[in-house]
């Protein structure tokens, strides 16, 4: 628990990307061309999203991770974002001869988006910092998934100091990985605990995968809410709030970093996973992925007026 009035401090471990997206009315079919509607240029990834949405939210985020050679114009663009927003960039590295990562993005008008990705190979042979250093000072520690390569011994040294280690899962994992036993709470999206665990229904995943780990385990569904697992084994829901979604990206992202400020801030997690729904929901009425998480006022203004009306539930799978 952090004492009363201080921030908690918590660090992401990532790779940043910078997002080019394109809004159009309809993804173009295969060797088609569409025009699209607007043109954004944007930081992403699934770390800084979730980092961005917890300095909006009055964490104290610093970030680690691997970026492109400092001759390179991508890294400089999302290093100036990530200042912007008061996140600690000490222990960011810059790789020499490197790319930092770009994505292009098509967002459709239902808001659902598609995309494709470079990442440079180059970038996974990051060593980072020593764990004194990254950990001074830290109630929590967020990963994305694809980084325990280079991240699950500093991982491991969290858990041993009772640090909080939370997993952001956008792909599917092998069993085999380190971090499934290493974090203490592990997020999925549904299509990925599925993928993981080998099962088509989110609840029978998250039990096969407890089999294997003593970690928290919850899957995020989008309008369908979350299902998770409770401290006796049994599956619940926590309901996502309605609203009209005009873009998705990085909304996943964004809950994963409100969960996380919330459990830094002492709260249990089933207020946890509430704040990060409307938070999430907040990010999905407006355009600019990550960059579009809302402000702490802002989401506990929507949680108030959300206390006042029927509550809204998920159909159960």
């Amino acid at each position: 628990m952090v004492a009363s009035g201080i921030a908690p401090r918590i660090l992401c471990i990532g790779i940043p990307v910078r997002d080019l997206t394109f809004r159009v009315e309809a993804v173009p079919e295969r060797g088609s061309k569409a025009n699209a509607t607007h043109l954004a240029e944007i930081c992403g990834g699934n770390a800084l999203n979730a980092a961005i949405a917890m300095a909006r939210l009055g964490g104290r985020v610093a970030f680690a991770g691997p970026m492109g050679d400092a001759r390179e114009t991508s890294s400089g663009f999302i290093l100036e974002r990530m200042a912007a927003e008061g996140i600690d960039t000490t222990h960011v590295l810059r790789m020499p001869g490197a790319a930092t990562p770009v994505s292009a993005i098509i967002i459709d008008g239902s808001g659902e988006r598609t995309l494709t990705i470079y990442r440079d190979p180059a970038l996974w042979t990051v060593k980072l910092p020593d764990a004194d250093e990254l950990l001074a000072d830290c109630q929590a520690v967020l990963v994305e998934s694809r980084c325990g390569t280079f991240c699950i011994d500093l991982c491991v040294e969290a858990r041993r100091r009772a640090i909080p280690v939370i997993v952001g899962v956008d792909r599917a994992m092998a069993l085999t990985d380190g971090l499934l036993t290493a974090a203490s709470r592990l997020l999925f999206a549904s299509e990925q605990v599925q993928e993981t665990a080998g099962v088509t229904e989110d609840g029978e995943a998250l039990k096969r995968l407890a089999r294997l780990t003593p970690a928290f385990l919850a899957a995020t569904r989008g309008p369908r809410g979350t299902i998770w697992l409770n401290e006796t084994g049994a599956l619940e829901e926590t309901p996502a709030f309605p609203v009209e979604a005009v873009d998705t990206l990085g909304a996943g992202d964004v809950f994963h970093g409100a969960f996380t400020l919330r459990l830094a801030e002492g709260e249990t997690v089933r207020e946890a996973l509430r704040f990060a729904a409307a938070t999430a929901a907040l990010k999905c009425t407006r355009h600019g992925g990550g960059l579009a998480a809302p402000q702490r006022i802002e989401v506990e203004e929507f949680l108030g007026e959300a206390r006042g009306a029927t509550p809204w539930r998920s159909p159960r799978l």
